[in-house]
């Protein structure tokens, strides 16, 4: 399935990359970002960052051992 850049551009400007994640994560806000611990691994502090003016979600993957 391939979405549109007319689509993509709708969502973006519907919400916010830290509301759609937020609704899956728990997001604390951390300065202009938001951090939560990465939803793959048991971890207790947070790697997985969000910011909504890049519009990525920046996170470290490592593997499981």
């Amino acid at each position: 399935m391939s979405l549109t850049p007319q689509w993509l551009d709708e969502l973006r400007a519907r919400t916010t990359l830290s509301a759609l994640i937020g609704r899956s994560m728990k997001l604390t806000k951390a300065g202009r970002e938001f951090k939560g611990c990465c939803p793959f691994h048991n971890e207790k502090t947070p790697s997985f960052y969000v910011n909504d003016e890049r519009a990525l979600p920046l996170f470290w993957l490592f593997r499981a051992r």
